[in-house]
């Protein structure tokens, strides 16, 4: 028996002794780059990983006075009055749909712009065009939804426009039923013009022999998009539309705070948007834990999904 460990213990000690001396290695030879890699593992230490221990507060009545672990166990008590509300069923709903909507609108947008500007031939008229598109999206959030706000008035451009084609002016911000579609195709104008520049990227590296083929085989210049450009941006796509569909519970609060009030909520009220008045306005801290956990436990699973269909229908995948 001795004998027969011995060896064994040797062996693991040589090859973690290994492992250690190719690390050092490799630490001492890619010094810089790990310097530099350091600020951003710190970012994610102490925003990302550290913070995770607040996922405690979602199974304690929280106390600031208590403290965490000083505060009283109550279980899944805030999971349990959460599924039970009517605010479970609206800002669930309002969400998925609000997500939904980008996905099949806006989603697409970019992709289209990309393919459309990788077909015109005048260099200078293209670049304007990515200029002029891909601007708002360095525009600050709140600006633009100033911008929005003055649009959408009673007195203002797009009311305009409704009373000369013979409708009646309306504040459209305070009619939920148009809050989805100020919310979708504002962000589609926002960002449709930077989302394009990752596809035109994937669309510089396609072979041009390819082309140079398809025209020699008589194929049209809406055949080789069909054909050759769309297959070849594919992977691309893939992997935006896995990280887009593992950030469906995600809608950002920021602008749902901005833009809308109390009476779009029954359309407009969405999982952030609740955590934050839960949460930061009425101080119920394990209540908004509690649903900020369960809003992060469907998107992991989410991303998983669509990874796995993903690599099983198409071979591609994040991981």
């Amino acid at each position: 028996m001795k004998t027969s460990v011995e060896p064994t213990s040797n062996n693991t000690m040589k090859v973690s002794s290994n492992a250690f001396k190719t690390a050092m290695k490799d630490l001492s030879v890619n010094r810089n780059l790990y310097i530099m890699l350091f600020p951003v593992v710190l970012y994610y230490l102490l925003f990302c990983y550290k913070p995770m221990y607040g996922i405690l507060m979602a199974f304690h009545d929280f106390k600031p006075s208590k403290g965490i672990l000083g505060s009283d166990f109550v279980g899944i008590k805030h999971f349990i009055n959460f599924f039970s509300s009517y605010n479970f069923t609206m800002v669930v709903r309002n969400t998925l749909l609000i997500n939904f909507y980008d996905i099949l609108f806006a989603f697409p947008a970019p992709i289209i712009l990309a393919l459309m500007l990788n077909e015109v031939q005048n260099a200078r008229f293209k670049k304007i065009c990515q200029t002029i598109t891909y601007m708002p999206h360095f525009i600050s959030l709140v600006v633009v939804c100033g911008i929005i706000k003055n649009l959408t008035e009673s007195d203002g451009l797009i009311n305009d426009i409704i009373v000369f084609m013979g409708g009646e002016r309306t504040s459209l911000l305070l009619r939920a039923e148009y809050f989805r579609t100020i919310y979708i195709s504002s962000g589609i104008w926002q960002h449709i013009g930077w989302g394009a520049t990752i596809y035109l990227a994937a669309l510089s590296g396609i072979d041009q022999e390819l082309y140079e083929a398809a025209q020699i085989d008589g194929a049209s210049r809406f055949k080789q998009i069909i054909f050759i450009t769309i297959p070849s941006i594919m992977p691309v796509i893939f992997i935006m539309l896995i990280l887009r569909v593992g950030s469906i519970m995600n809608v950002g609060f920021e602008k749902i705070i901005l833009l809308y009030n109390p009476a779009t909520y029954e359309t407009a009220d969405v999982i952030s948007s609740f955590i934050y008045r839960k949460g930061l306005l009425e101080f119920n801290y394990s209540f908004s834990t509690a649903v900020g956990l369960f809003n992060s436990v469907i998107n992991f699973i989410l991303l998983l999904s669509t990874n796995h269909l993903s690599r099983k229908f198409n071979q591609m995948g994040l991981w």
